[in-house]
């Protein structure tokens, strides 16, 4: 006799399109998930490192420009680069293994500093991530345009919209997807970059020699502006040109997504990230003082650099092209870690209740779509507000970095001196020194050119995450109160008595062992006394951000929704019912629960379903951006496929 294989439902035009475009869903039950959703170091290197390399486009470039007429001095701030880049990368490696699961700004703050420095990091994060995708894709643009003629310069603010877009629904697809087509380029800008900064090491004979140039710079930058006026130049000089260490936290903040040892894997990612940067970075610093480089109008200084120097190579026209072709797409490939990070760092923020809880959520790709269509909209609207300028951007995006910098390095430097670890204190007070300046001096130095909208932004956010967190902890203390009159059983281990399929059915839906779930029951009840003679408990394990660790995360979530579900099973039981439970495990939850609906509709031949949905005193707009619809949107659902669901409201005191 054959085995009758269940007929997979036809699926609508639409949802045909949306899997063509972000993909099929994975299987939550598949055991290699965990292992396919993961990155080995030298793919963390391309996906999250690559934001610190790629920043080597426009913060070297910035801080040359702030010496002005003092270009001697590149020497001194290529080696000031050099460390700085290496202090602060040291730095993140001992807040990852102080953090092994995570150790982002925000989780730093919040559990060093507090909630308040906790929310503030987080606030300025969300603001980083989203300029980290606009510099990049508009300083990329920047790198592609250089070398084509002036008039097209009109369609380049349209090729910056194009790639976030694009950028926006290849995450939507997943990490892997995003990350493993832009390995070549990765490749590709290493290799071009390390023959530009050698070349541009090999100083020509006609040159003056670097020692001279630097000792002549002395001379005369010493009797124009005397010992402290050169100390002060240079100072300022290092600190705009901070956009060069801005991606260095990104590591830090993707640990979830790295295979396994995810401290290791973190501290060899971060030791690529950090060599490679400082070497590019202070390369190029020098490369523009050996080969005299001057800002040319719609040219980035790189692009001056490899014109310059290649100008005489057989095909050195073409090498020029690919270089400059190799950087934008690493700055496209820089701006992925916005898309990684900031929609965690935002699933972090809901899952604390700072934020509408539906940014934690995950979709059938596995990503916090919420998050990552925020981040794309937000990038978007940054690069019509800036036009595309590459130096507005980079001022707005370093004082957000260095804020959040300042407030891991505070929080971690008073870890060590609580807990005595000595040997931690010089470092986290020179890295807590070295961020805060930079951070003080671009705030100064750019307020009216920029800076003033990025700590506007900024303090808006932290305001609007303090309302969300306080209607939050009101609801909570309001359900609280409701779980006061919830029975509590005993579980007795013995099997529950098999359903009547013919008698009638109450089909509940409920979350925790909580008061809601116990006033839909007796609500039904009261409704309809004496009708229903069996009761079936619906619950699912809602997987989002946080829960997607590992397998044994999902296991317990597992454990977590049974125990539930036998815990209402014994209450029904005692009530008189005969009971037993569904659950299920997955990211779309309403889909979830109406399968496992139809399931119980088809065991019990007459079956309602019901449900509980809060009900707030005065119903205002927000309520539905930051309370679920499920009951709505499940009732809809089963109304259509021909049953009766009764919502029942739970009224909060």
């Amino acid at each position: 006799m054959g085995v009758i294989m269940p007929q997979t439902p036809e699926l609508s035009g639409l949802t045909r399109a949306r899997r063509w475009l972000l993909g099929k869903p994975r299987d939550l039950a598949d055991r290699s998930i965990f292992h396919q959703l993961s990155l080995v170091p030298f793919l963390a290197w391309v996906g999250l490192g690559a934001d610190g390399l790629s920043s080597s486009a426009y913060g070297p470039p910035e801080a040359f420009a702030a010496l002005g007429e003092h270009r001697w001095l590149a020497v001194a701030m290529a080696a000031m680069t050099a460390m700085t880049v290496f202090i602060i990368a040291f730095a993140y490696t001992r807040i990852i293994a102080a953090f092994p699961n995570g150790g982002g700004g925000y989780v730093v703050a919040t559990r060093l500093l507090g909630p308040v420095p906790g929310l503030v990091s987080g606030s300025a994060l969300l603001v980083d991530y989203v300029l980290t995708v606009t510099v990049s894709i508009a300083a990329a643009c920047d790198a592609l345009f250089s070398f084509l003629p002036p008039g097209a310069q009109e369609g380049k603010l349209i090729c910056e919209v194009a790639i976030v877009l694009g950028m926006t629904v290849l995450n939507l697809r997943g990490v892997r997807e995003a990350i493993l087509p832009l390995v070549p380029v990765f490749l590709l800008f290493l290799l071009t970059h390390v023959v530009l900064i050698a070349a541009g090491l090999m100083v020509p004979e006609q040159h003056v020699p670097l020692v001279q140039q630097v000792q002549d710079g002395w001379h005369a930058s010493h009797a124009k502006l005397g010992l402290l006026g050169v100390l002060m130049l240079f100072a300022r000089a290092w600190s705009l040109g901070g956009g060069t260490y801005t991606g260095i936290e990104a590591v830090s903040n993707g640990l979830p997504i790295l295979r396994e040892p995810r401290a290791k894997t973190a501290r060899t990612t971060m030791a690529y990230m950090a060599i490679s940067l400082a070497l590019t970075a202070a390369g190029l610093l020098v490369s523009y003082l050996l080969a005299n480089v001057h800002p040319i109008e719609g040219q980035t200084l790189n692009a001056v650099l490899a014109q310059k120097l290649t100008g005489d190579w057989p095909g050195g026209a073409t090498f020029a092209v690919v270089t400059l072709v190799a950087e934008g797409a690493l700055l496209v490939v820089g701006a992925q870690a916005g898309f990684l990070d900031g929609p965690r760092v935002l699933a972090n923020m809901a899952l604390d209740g700072w934020a509408p809880r539906r940014f934690a959520a995950l979709s059938e790709q596995l990503t916090t779509q919420n998050g990552i269509a925020l981040m794309g909209v937000a990038s978007l609207g940054a690069l019509l507000y800036t036009k595309g300028d590459v130096s507005h951007l980079v001022v707005m995006y370093s004082i957000n970095v260095f804020l959040t910098f300042s407030l891991s390095m505070l929080g971690m430097l008073r870890k060590a001196w609580r807990e005595k670890h000595w040997g931690d204190l010089p470092l986290f007070t020179v890295g807590f020194f070295l961020c805060a300046a930079i951070l003080c001096v671009t705030a100064s130095e750019k307020f009216l050119e920029g800076g003033w909208m990025t700590l506007f932004v900024t303090a808006g956010l932290v305001s609007l995450f303090a309302v969300i967190r306080k209607h939050y902890q009101i609801v909570s203390g309001q359900l609280a109160r409701l779980d006061i009159d919830t029975p509590q059983v005993e579980l007795t281990g013995v099997e529950p008595a098999p359903l009547h399929p013919e008698d009638p059915t109450a089909v509940v839906l409920v979350g925790g062992y909580n008061g809601v779930g116990h006033q839909t029951l007796t609500a039904a009840l009261r409704a309809f006394p004496g009708h229903y003679k069996n009761a079936v408990f619906v619950a699912v394990g809602n997987v989002d951000s946080a829960a997607l660790k590992d397998e044994a995360e999902l296991a317990r979530i597992r454990e977590g929704v049974k125990h539930t579900l036998d815990k209402y099973v014994v209450l029904a039981e005692s009530l008189g019912l005969r009971a037993k439970g569904l659950q299920g495990l997955g990211t779309d939850v309403v889909a979830e629960l109406e399968s496992l609906c139809l399931v119980a509709a088809e065991e019990c031949k007459d079956v309602t379903f019901f449900a509980g949905q809060l009900m707030f005193g005065k119903e205002r707009w927000w309520h539905g951006i930051l309370h679920n619809q499920t009951a709505f949107a499940l009732q809809k659902r089963l109304q259509w496929d021909g049953f009766t669901m009764v919502i029942l409201p739970v009224r909060l005191r």
